[in-house]
């Protein structure tokens, strides 16, 4: 028997771009000290308040099915948080619960594109978009930004391939480059939306973590909220990746197809891990502002550095967990780069053709262990980059 042709060509016949990371997880099997700084999974778990409040629930017999849309409260909840932090008036009917950030870029394609219809996304880009859009049955396009623009999308760009697509998906702060978009940059892709009647989801997951620079969400701006689905989940801020909690934000009639999709998919997310999102979101942004703590405090050490050295660049590290390495100055492609860095060092990161064409020449680290391990692994990364400059 034959696997249908859509879940067989996810990928679109070639890599899934996670082949270096399955390899140093191979080695740390087979009992290698490998320093993984590949993917972004917090060094420091979800707080305890929060496993305490998801045990509370579980124990009281918040078990069962839980609302397919989400629990009222979790609803109001994220509603509360996303007008408070864009101006604009969001209620709970505009907010669907899914298992997790991918869940909802899921969701979203789903409800914005049909079959065959072409949906736009930026390069570089997180490893699951173009398969998240085949998963669908659209065809993905990319558009490349730029490292000479410092990765920010050009409207001319999206333009030009926008006449005959259905959405167009950003991230920012971007996951791999730490970029967050500039005000510019999203009034340009706002009037292309506009101008082609583009879809617009907007991947928002790392919206606490800003280090240099404003986030603003595209939904704000002028007439923007009709046409914008936001992705938004726990896993970032809160360090709850595990228990697979994010949403779509919307106008209500998507999130009421949402919903319907959602009964004949997930059925909605566990009772139990919903109750504690809600006690994470209401206690404030105190946790939030601990859980970036490590991030934005290794940012600056590896800019330290960098600085301190010639050879490799950094992307300017405005957002997220991760820095882009420009390691163009080796000689090296990124892929050969990480894998000999892999085997004479013993430290995993994420080549740059991981995340599409634009990120050739570069490779992505994840800040997500200790200070100390970090540091020495990011000082071991440039004198390994030294050893190819003559």
């Amino acid at each position: 028997m034959k696997a249908s042709n859509r879940i067989s060509t996810l990928t679109g016949g070639g890599s899934d771009g996670w082949d270096l990371f399955y390899r140093a997880r191979q080695m740390v099997a087979d009992g290698q000290p490998i320093i993984e700084l590949t993917i972004g999974e917090h060094d420091v778990r979800t707080d305890p308040s929060i496993l305490s409040a998801m045990h509370a629930s579980a124990m009281s017999g918040h078990t069962g099915y839980a609302i397919v849309p989400g629990t009222d409260a979790l609803r109001r909840a994220v509603a509360k948080r996303i007008e408070t932090r864009t101006g604009v008036p969001t209620g709970p009917n505009n907010i669907m619960i899914t298992p997790g950030g991918q869940s909802a870029l899921f969701a979203a394609h789903h409800a914005t594109c049909d079959e065959g219809d072409k949906a736009l996304y930026v390069d570089p880009y997180y490893a699951t978009y173009p398969g998240t859009i085949r998963a669908v049955g659209a065809e993905p396009v990319s558009i490349i930004a730029r490292p000479e623009n410092a990765f920010q999308p050009q409207a001319a760009d999206i333009a030009a391939f926008a006449a005959d697509a259905r959405s167009l998906l950003i991230n920012t702060p971007n996951n791999p480059t730490g970029v967050v978009y500039a005000q510019s940059t999203l009034e340009g892709i706002a009037k292309v939306s506009e101008a082609h009647d583009l879809w617009l989801i907007s991947d928002e997951v790392y919206d606490t973590q800003i280090w240099q620079g404003t986030h603003l969400s595209p939904r704000a701006l002028p007439d923007m909220a009709k046409r914008t689905l936001v992705v938004g989940s726990m896993s970032k801020s809160h360090a709850m990746t595990g228990s697979r909690i994010g949403w779509v934000c919307g106008p209500e009639e998507i999130i009421a197809h949402l919903i319907t999709l959602a009964t004949h998919t997930t059925y909605g997310v566990a009772g139990f891990v919903q109750d504690a999102a809600t006690f994470a979101l209401n206690a404030g942004n105190d946790l939030e502002e601990q859980v970036a703590a490590p991030f934005r405090r290794r940012r600056l050490m590896t800019m330290d550095a960098i600085n301190a050295q010639n050879i490799v660049r950094a992307v300017p590290a405005q957002g997220a967990m991760y820095v882009m390495l420009d390691i163009r100055a080796t000689g090296l492609n990124s892929s050969d780069f990480a894998n000999q860095l892999l085997e004479a060092e013993k430290i995993a990161v994420m080549p740059g053709e991981s995340f599409g064409a634009a990120a050739r020449g570069h490779v992505r680290v994840a800040m997500t262990v200790d200070d100390v391990t970090y540091i020495d692994a990011i000082q071991r990364i440039l004198a390994f980059a030294k050893t190819f400059v003559t």
